[in-house]
């Protein structure tokens, strides 16, 4: 077989080098589109399921939410794991189904178990999926910093949370931007009980007065002679005037307003956490990514979108987008290793050079090198690979094995046209050349072969480790 390759192509030279520059042309274009990240892909398929419960102490969120949700998700086709984390009104449970399961159809078949047990809940307490996100989600931090003394934390959260977050979610393959710090605004009605003693009022009716406060609501329809008219009740309060004047209660048919019964402003939500950017107060935007999305691109769509917000911003408030991106970490080891390949095919130019002395067969022989890299990226394409800190050590690691074979060719190609040349009847230069590499075929596929076995075992790795190991040995 090895053979009848050799005389193929050195019957039809013409065509194997537009084949090999159609190839490098493409492979070229294929390698810069690659999706770049940090490490492989290693994602469990994993539904994360969080369940707010106020009020309640983590023995209460144990025993009264995460149990029966546990227990409803048990059995659910694929499911291999289930861990869950009780605190201080939250429950999150984690659900890690087989590698290679659809993850979509994972969360099917987990919204329908959480429709199940939702009326074994306490009332009012509803779990949510989380969104699907990787486990190395967390790629980038953007802060928000006052440079005037204007600006409240308060101003920082609202810009955060109605600006920069909805437009960063808009990104494709962005799973979730987390906001951390500020002060959340709200409007507060804290209420006296003398006020409410003195208004014959209950705490319990002002409350359900409140509930409905601020929201629109249907008045359905009139019919006005041959036309239907809707009828709307726009009842949502935008301003402190709006909060006091609502009737919270009546008292001797007297209708009592909020500012009658309570002092009503606008406060900072109790927090749970803070930031801080150079010690001073921040709002810090953790952003988390979708598995399979390029850190790269992400990051670069991101600094447009960032330097797009910062021009409407008020003076003021400044966008920092440089606090921590993984896409750094990833252009420092992808230069690490260009580096590396530099001076590996700098040195092997030298030493073959010196070797051979001719430049000719040194340029043959180093040609393989560009050409087998495009191939790579034509497989990664086809198999949906990335490009890594692994693979790019794999490939660094096969260079040499590269070189090797095509030295190993080359040379001895070299060395029998040269011997033909002061033969007495010499061969045809092809002649020469088939019977030159045919000579060393089986020799240089055995000795690949070998190499290829030793890097067999990483495939019967499993769980973490393989899915980390592999892209190294493919």
């Amino acid at each position: 077989m090895f053979d009848k390759i050799i005389q193929f192509s050195l019957r039809n030279r013409i065509f194997v080098l537009a084949t090999a520059a159609l190839v490098l042309a493409y492979g070229g274009w294929v390698i810069v589109k690659l999706p770049i990240d940090v490490f492989p892909d290693l994602n469990r398929p994993t539904v994360t399921i969080m369940t707010e419960s106020g009020g309640l102490a983590p023995e209460e969120v144990e025993v009264l939410v995460t149990l029966p949700i546990e227990v409803s998700v048990n059995g659910t086709p694929g499911l291999e794991r289930v861990r869950s984390s009780s605190g201080p009104g939250l429950s999150v449970i984690y659900l890690e189904f087989e590698w290679g399961t659809d993850i979509y159809r994972n969360r099917q078949l987990v919204a329908e178990k959480l429709a199940l047990v939702k009326e074994q809940l306490p009332p009012n307490i509803t779990p949510i999926m989380g969104p699907i996100s990787s486990i190395m989600g967390e790629f980038q931090l953007v802060g928000l910093v006052a440079e005037s003394p204007n600006v409240t934390p308060m101003d920082l959260r609202t810009t955060a949370d109605w600006v920069i977050r909805p437009r960063l979610l808009a990104i494709p393959g962005i799973a979730q931007v987390v906001p951390i710090g500020g002060e959340v605004k709200q409007y507060q009605i804290l209420l006296s009980s003398e006020k409410l003693r003195d208004k014959n009022l209950g705490l319990e009716e002002v409350q359900r007065n409140l509930t409905h406060l601020s929201s629109n609501t249907t008045g359905g329809f009139v019919n006005l002679g041959n036309q239907e008219f809707l009828i709307q009740n726009y009842g949502r309060v935008r301003t402190l005037d709006e909060v006091e004047n609502s009737v919270v209660g009546s008292t001797m048919g007297r209708p009592v307003k909020a500012n009658e019964v309570a002092t009503v402003k606008l406060g900072a939500r109790t927090k749970r956490g803070d930031a801080s950017i150079d010690g001073a107060p921040a709002v810090i935007l953790s952003v988390q990514k979708q598995p399979g999305s390029s850190t790269i691109d992400l990051t670069r769509t991101i600094a447009k979108q960032l330097a797009e917000i910062q021009a409407t911003l008020p003076a003021g408030v400044k966008i920092r987008g440089d606090l921590f991106k993984q896409a750094d970490f990833i252009e420092h080891a992808i230069e690490n290793v260009q580096e590396a390949l530099r001076d590996g095919a700098i040195l092997v130019t030298i030493i073959l050079f010196l070797f051979l002395l001719n430049f000719r067969t040194t340029a043959i022989t180093l040609t393989a090198i560009p050409l087998s890299f495009v191939l790579t990226a034509i497989v990664f394409q086809a198999f949906g690979l990335n490009i890594n800190t692994m693979t790019l050590g794999g490939l660094a690691i096969a260079i040499g094995e590269l070189v090797d074979d095509a030295i190993v060719d080359v040379e001895n190609v070299f060395r029998r046209l040269r011997e033909n040349r002061h033969a007495d009847s010499p061969k045809s230069a092809f002649r020469v050349i088939y019977e030159a590499s045919s000579e060393v075929r089986n020799s240089i596929v055995f000795a690949t072969l070998i190499v290829v076995l030793v890097f067999l075992p990483l495939f019967s790795l499993g769980g973490l480790e393989g899915r980390f190991f592999a892209p190294l040995g493919i």
